[in-house]
């Protein structure tokens, strides 16, 4: 699931906005509905897809569409019923490692909910057709100072071994940032692999 690291370039954003950049405020208030998307496919469930290992490799913009930050990620997916433990091992291109660690829970009917060590509270999710969205608060803290933003994260089914994951990271509900990446099953969990 997306993600955004302490940076300064997000320092500059963020600044941007607080000392008024909030004039381009409701521009970005069009927002995506989720049922537009019940019946398209392939179908979008998480216990098929998130099983053993995968790879990722996205980018994070700032709120003007450019590229600041480029990362890879592996992720180690494990089921036990209904719970889906996922492990994601970020490598950023300035060197920079993070893990974090999803526990998520498939409550039936699309819906998820998950928690993590960085993320406030829990985090939520619906999945119709091949979509899912999942929203969650995140404490981001950068250059020593600590910003509470929200990430509206969608991932969308292009075919059974590849999803698109798009998230945006929000303040007062405005877009700051976002990341983009790419979740790709690896071989010996392709398409075939299914545990429902």
């Amino acid at each position: 699931m997306g993600d955004l690291k302490s940076k300064s370039c997000v320092v500059k954003t963020l600044k941007w906005f607080f000392l008024g950049g909030a004039c381009f405020v409701l521009a970005a208030c069009s927002g995506n509905q989720l049922s537009a998307y019940k019946n398209t496919t392939p179908e979008l469930s998480l216990k098929r897809f998130f099983v053993g290992e995968l790879t990722a490799a996205g980018v994070v913009e700032n709120f003007s569409g450019q590229v600041i930050r480029k990362f890879n990620v592996t992720m180690q997916a494990n089921w036990q019923a209904d719970e889906l433990t996922l492990k994601e091992w970020f490598t950023y291109d300035d060197g920079e490692k993070q893990l974090r660690t999803w526990v998520i829970q498939d409550l039936g009917n699309g819906r998820y909910s998950g928690t993590a060590g960085d993320i406030l509270g829990e985090a939520t999710g619906q999945a119709m057709g091949s979509a899912l969205q999942w929203q969650y608060d995140m404490n981001l803290v950068v250059d020593g100072s600590e910003y509470q933003v929200s990430f509206d994260d969608w991932m969308f089914l292009v075919n059974e071994n590849t999803i698109i994951n798009r998230s945006d990271i929000n303040k007062f509900g405005i877009k700051v940032a976002s990341v983009l990446l790419v979740i790709q099953k690896q071989p010996s969990h392709s398409s075939t692999v299914s545990i429902e």
